[in-house]
């Protein structure tokens, strides 16, 4: 419990607990029952996406009842796969494929699925496990569009620095199964989708690019943001586009009548959560928002100026504290000059190095940030820590934040001195959790 972790003597441990309570408050099984629809007379028939979607289908299983239908496919990043409890009957297929970039494996898993919605009937049921992720594990590229067309141009959308309404805008239009294309596959059959949320705001038209819902965006916004950002597609494509022909399911689309969509747990629940059992310890706990964006770097920025006033002024807030904060912030790489190596780390990573850099050393200011899936990024880590000896310990190393920072280099940066912070896949997705403790 957090009362037996004193922060001022390991604060590092309190940060990583209160992580875990985030991510606890996050798994499927704790918070999916409440959501769960009745047993049908007709089939019942699971499908979904997404980094946590082993996990749901796992805690579905474990929660329908044994003499009840209930068969499917859901789809998860490599290594994402949970154990399966023990005595746990195998209803529900799990497979895997590539996050973020999409593969074959993806693909083939897509076309499955479909297989699977045909011959459905009113009689039937059909509950979608959605989280984040499923935008590139549920894949199924729109005519004229090959997979490496995808790839590259997922590629390029998640180098750009775009928002992820930007980048599903584009997915969703580009493709044979987002955008509400999905439920269309389910009818007749009556569809509940079971969310978990890692977007800001929670829109379940952007969570995972809205496989069952219906989507506001118009094929003019996707060619928008393609053009913002210098992204090509085929030219047959980009005509489709233009004309209107690959236009995404509206609300009032006959095929989303009766469907039912549930949000199961949400970066704002977990971060109250984390706040919470701050405030069990004795510790003051302020979230500054669950729906933060923009560059990972400058967002660290600002994180160190409300540091810096606290410790100088106390104000805005009363130390010693926590201040927590999520959203979905992007990093964009930056050109470097041939032969230098490509920068390792993710937005976590990023945040942090934009954060010491603007701390400067500053005492008694820990920090921890990381994505609640346990993936920074395409590494290993799930994010990393920053204290007020991280640059000297990076200085002794003969580091130079400033050019790790240029080349977008956390991993790189924060390996040597032991600032990464590991968890292995969390089975859960609610997004970036950012702690900072003042003492």
């Amino acid at each position: 419990m957090t009362e037996h972790i004193d922060p001022k003597i390991a604060p590092l441990d309190f940060l990583k607990h209160l992580y875990d309570v985030a991510v606890s408050r996050a798994l499927p099984l704790h918070n999916i029952a409440a959501f769960l629809p009745s047993p049908t007379k007709g089939r019942t028939v699971v499908v979904g996406a997404g980094k946590a979607a082993g996990a749901m289908a796992h805690a579905l299983e474990a929660l329908w009842p044994q003499d009840a239908s209930l068969s499917g496919l859901v789809v998860t990043r490599y290594d994402h796969t949970p154990p399966r409890p023990n005595g746990l009957k195998h209803r529900i297929e799990i497979v895997e494929a590539a996050h973020p970039v999409p593969d074959t494996a993806g693909v083939e898993a897509t076309k499955r699925i479909k297989h699977i919605l045909q011959g459905l009937t009113a009689d039937d049921l059909v509950i979608c496990l959605i989280s984040g992720g499923g935008s590139s594990l549920l894949t199924l590229p729109a005519i004229g569009l090959t997979l490496e067309d995808k790839q590259r141009i997922n590629s390029q959308l998640l180098e750009s620095g775009a928002s992820i309404s930007e980048m599903n805008c584009v997915r969703k239009h580009l493709s044979q199964i987002k955008g509400g294309r999905l439920a269309a596959s389910c009818y007749p059959a009556k569809v509940v989708t079971l969310l978990i949320s890692d977007v800001p705001g929670d829109d379940p038209s952007i969570i995972a690019s809205g496989p069952t819902v219906a989507d506001k965006s118009t094929c003019k916004e996707a060619i928008a943001v393609l053009n913002r950002y210098q992204i090509e597609v085929p030219e047959p494509v980009r005509t489709a586009l233009q004309e209107g022909l690959l236009e995404t399911l509206k609300p009032e689309d006959p095929a989303l009548a009766g469907h039912e969509v549930y949000l199961i747990a949400t970066p704002k629940q977990s971060l109250d959560a984390a706040a919470n059992s701050a405030r069990n310890a004795g510790i003051n706990a302020y979230v500054l928002s669950d729906e933060i964006e923009g560059e990972s770097r400058e967002v660290g920025k600002v994180h160190a100026a409300i540091a810096r006033s606290v410790m100088a002024h106390g104000v805005p807030f009363q130390r010693p504290c926590v201040i927590l904060s999520g959203g979905e912030t992007t990093v964009t790489i930056r050109k470097h000059p041939p032969g230098t190596p490509r920068g390792r780390g993710g937005r976590a990573g990023e945040f942090c190095m934009g954060l010491a850099l603007a701390l400067q050393g500053q005492a008694d200011v820990y920090a921890l940030a990381a994505d609640t899936d346990g993936i920074d990024g395409v590494e290993n880590n799930a994010g990393a820590f920053v204290t007020p000896a991280t640059l000297s310990a990076a200085s002794q190393e003969g580091l130079n934040l400033s050019e790790y920072l240029d080349r977008n280099d956390a991993y790189g940066f924060f390996e040597p001195i032991g600032g990464l912070f590991f968890t292995g896949p969390t089975h859960t997705n609610v997004n970036d959790f950012r702690a900072m403790l003042l003492l």
